[in-house]
């Protein structure tokens, strides 16, 4: 049985009711109608999302790929949520031979994966590299006080601002052919803000530019 941190998404282990599941949940059958070709589930964790994703696109996706940085999980996920396009590897997005380990890809899926890494831009350019030329990217993260501001869970370095995130996905280095926003409340989202509401949730989806050669 795979340990229980605090931070993982565990169904097995978890209430059908729980909120913080059916967020996660929520989360990939958004990200579903994006998903084709060769996808990748990066920060895969227990493995359900990446199972649901190619089952659910079991006619548009051709394989889907789930890395994870922990070699439990990754075993954990194998043995657990098995489908027969779906393939597990423990793997690092920082580490730079990723890209000729596993490949380009025509969608990746990323979600509450910035807050992880010490640097959230050089955590967008890693996936950018994974990317194929006109590919998509799926990503989320929970806002918080911002990049160089104490953050409460002990398993983030730090929760972007609205502001922050919105200006990374527009950075010039990237130049991304599109960038959509989207704002989660439970399992609810949201291209426009209600007013009144408060969203803990930021999604992008962007679209890397087609190649010039």
């Amino acid at each position: 049985m795979l340990q229980d941190t605090g931070e993982r998404i565990i169904p097995d282990e978890m209430k059908a009711t729980n909120g913080m599941l059916l967020e996660h949940i929520a989360r990939y059958h958004f990200a579903l109608p994006y998903a084709g070709g060769r996808v990748l589930d990066i920060a895969c964790g227990s493995g359900y999302g990446a199972q649901l994703t190619a089952k659910s696109r079991k006619n548009e996706v051709s394989e889907v790929t789930a890395v994870d940085v922990d070699e439990e999980t990754i075993h954990y996920a194998r043995g657990r949520y098995y489908h027969p396009s779906l393939t597990y590897t423990a793997g690092d997005l920082l580490d730079p031979e990723l890209p000729e380990k596993i490949g380009t890809f025509d969608t990746i899926l990323s979600f509450e994966t910035l807050e992880h890494l010490p640097d959230d831009k050089e955590c967008l350019q890693r996936l950018a590299a994974l990317l194929k030329p006109g590919g998509t990217l799926v990503l989320s993260t929970p806002f918080g006080a911002g990049r160089h501001e104490p953050c409460r869970s002990p398993f983030h370095y730090f929760q972007l601002t609205e502001q922050e995130f919105t200006s990374l996905l527009h950075d010039s280095y990237f130049s991304f052919a599109s960038v959509q926003q989207y704002y989660q409340l439970g399992v609810s989202f949201d291209q426009q803000k209600r007013p009144g509401v408060h969203y803990p949730i930021g999604i992008a989806v962007v679209t890397a530019p087609e190649s010039t050669v």
